[in-house]
């Protein structure tokens, strides 16, 4: 005999579904279970019973809240066939059901009857809704790769679309970002990565949730406010705005043509591509693509906009954001070599600055030190773990630092977090030997890997001034914060994934005590990077680590010679001050690419070029051929 509720005149349907886990926290996998669902005028609601005995309800929907009723694709839920979706709002945010029927006919009378009774109830329908689903696995969904579990939906619902909500195409062209998505003005974000609480004051980040920042005024660390209240500090690097390309898993911002492409061939999958920020075009996105069906396994297409606001690649195919053109050509080559499949995996994530928001002494109990790497001046580096997560060790020889100054610092160069910086998470101060911990690099110091890969790179112009521009990228944040390396060469960078290069050890030179690093006059520098008023007078400046950048460019385009290596330290002193010379022009290397070499070694300071203004120059160099668009 049913229950007597289900006998209650406002009952339009009742019946099991499976359904999927709502998982709006933190989650491990996907879980299914059985529910019986009831269908009134005003509500969706859900027990763990059946029929007979509803048992306990485990939630409801108010009608009026819903915005989508549609099918999932088959087998775009974890394989299901048979499955459907309802989504409605709560408390600001979007939430996913998820349900399984267990035929076609059977979904299509829920689909119908939920639909039916919301629109009695006023509930106003998004103009847009997701085929797929978002998965924890996957950390997006896999229809649009949108990271944002409330992200507005990538194709026309299937519903009479009268009356209903468009975030697109209801936004006034005033308010939409050059990449065709709407503006927000609330300071609401999406979280990019997970992130796990490291010290008290923290705010856990679950990939896809949104979050509204309350603070912004510490560059690195904010504070924020989770859909349930909960408030607490998260890294700024793991959150994007909202209506932001970089919601979205191909779109990589700041990434150069020849990363790019080193990216895609590394996935070696047709049809792999990525969105980047076009050099050549300031201000414009271009596509790249891999594909083996022509000769360029990389190909390059500027995404365009035409006079009435569209975006393209291919002009008869128009849209009014840059993800429905992608999502398009997902499906329809639509004039590019082949449709676009899946982005590159993203293995890593991004570097904080420190392990929390306020945390730089680290306790030892927590580091594990393992095999050496290497060993300088400073002492020896190991690989290590920090609860797990894998480090480079530093540990100092005794008497080769200035302890108590750099002390003073460490707590400083923890908030210096660029993507072309090796990051200092903290230091161990209250054991000896004192350690310093810093992101693990696993290609190993630049002069090595230069050194290691000639044959492949001596030739390989492009690739190799891509290597200095990250590197000038780096020190033009340095610059930027009035902070100076004093030991910029090639030995201090190091090579990471996808040929990522980062500066490491700024600043470390002011307290190291050893003699490789003393010139004729005592004073503490690698001579043969510094600059005339450094060798004469001790003064450093941007304008010195400018000088020692354009040794390091002469490094990179020789791959890993040493300069002025049949010289001694005082036979270099005399090369460069009295008699004025510099190093001769590397094999290979352009004529263009040394005079900016040359630029950087001008013996007045003030003639040499700031950092900013080398980015410019080098990227000019470096500048973009993308094929034209394809008519």
């Amino acid at each position: 005999m049913a229950s007597p509720k289900l006998k209650a005149p406002d009952i339009v349907k009742f019946g099991a579904l499976q359904k999927r886990s709502q998982n709006k926290g933190r989650f491990t996998a996907e879980n299914y279970k059985r529910r019986f669902f009831v269908l009134s005028k005003y509500y969706f609601k859900y027990y763990d019973g059946n029929s007979d005995k509803l048992g306990k309800k485990k939630g409801e929907i108010p009608l009026r809240s819903v915005k989508v009723v549609e099918n999932v694709g088959d087998r775009m839920l974890e394989g299901k066939e048979n499955a459907f979706q309802v989504v409605y709002e709560e408390n600001g945010g979007f939430f996913s059901l998820y349900m399984v029927a267990q035929n076609n006919n059977e979904r299509q009378d829920w689909v119908d009857a939920v639909r039916k009774e919301s629109v009695r109830q006023n509930a106003r329908f998004l103009e847009k809704f997701h085929k797929g689903v978002w998965t924890k696995s996957l950390g997006k969904f896999n229809c649009c790769d949108q990271v944002d579990r409330s992200a507005m939906g990538c194709i026309l619902c299937t519903h009479d679309r009268q009356g209903a909500v468009s975030i697109s195409s209801s936004t006034p062209p005033s308010a939409r970002t050059s990449h065709g998505l709407s503006k927000n003005d609330k300071q609401i974000y999406i979280a990019i990565y997970d992130y796990d609480p490291v010290e008290e004051g923290d705010l856990e980040l679950c990939k896809g949730d949104q979050y509204e920042i309350l603070d912004s005024s510490r560059e690195h660390w904010w504070y924020a406010s989770n859909n349930q209240g909960k408030k607490g500090f998260i890294p700024s690097n793991y959150v994007k705005k909202k209506y932001d390309l970089e919601i979205f898993d191909w779109y990589y911002k700041d990434l150069s043509r020849t990363q790019s492409e080193s990216i895609l061939k590394q996935s070696g999958r047709e049809g792999c591509f990525l969105v980047r920020d076009s050099v050549s075009a300031p201000g414009q996105y271009s596509l790249s693509l891999y594909t083996q069906e022509s000769g360029i396994q990389v190909r390059h297409y500027h995404i365009k906009r035409n006079q009435e606001g569209f975006f393209y690649i291919a002009e008869h195919h128009s849209f009014d954001s840059i993800p429905e053109v992608i999502n398009y050509h997902r499906h329809n080559a639509g004039g590019l070599v082949t449709r676009l499949r899946e982005p590159p995996h993203r293995n890593t994530k991004p570097t904080t600055a420190g392990f929390g928001h306020s945390q730089f002494e680290i306790d030892p109990k927590y580091l594990t030190i393992g095999e050496q790497l290497g060993a300088g001046c400073f002492g020896s580096v190991h690989r290590g773990l920090f609860k797990g997560m894998p480090v480079a060790v530093k540990r100092m020889k005794e008497n080769t630092m200035s302890e108590e100054s750099f002390k003073e610092e460490a707590k400083t160069m923890t908030q210096l977090s660029h993507k072309n910086l090796v990051q200092l998470y903290g230091v161990v101060t209250k054991k000896r030997p004192m350690c310093i911990v810093t992101e693990l690099m696993r290609n190993g110091a630049l002069n090595n890997y230069l050194q290691r890969y000639r044959a492949r790179l001596i030739q390989q112009a492009p690739r190799l001034l891509d290597f200095c521009i990250q590197v000038c990228q780096g020190m033009a944040y340095l610059e930027s914060r009035k902070f100076i390396h004093r030991d910029l060469a090639a030995r201090n960078c190091l090579v990471g994934e996808n040929s990522v290069i980062k500066v490491a050890d700024f600043g470390l030179a002011r307290y190291v005590l050893d003699d490789e690093y003393q010139s004729s006059a005592g004073t503490k520098f690698p001579v043969k990077w510094a600059p005339p008023e450094v060798l004469q007078y001790t003064r450093f400046s941007s304008k010195s680590d400018v000088w020692a950048f354009g040794i390091l460019m002469w490094e990179v385009f020789t791959c890993g010679e040493m300069p002025y290596r049949d010289k001694r330290n005082i036979d270099v002193v005399e090369y460069v001050v009295t008699e004025n010379r510099r190093l001769s022009k590397p094999s290979y290397t352009p004529v263009i690419i040394y005079q900016v070499m040359m630029r950087c070694w001008d013996k007045d300071p003030d003639m040499r070029p700031s950092f900013s203004e080398l980015i410019r120059q080098l990227s000019e160099l470096n500048r973009e051929g993308d094929y034209p668009n394809v008519e």
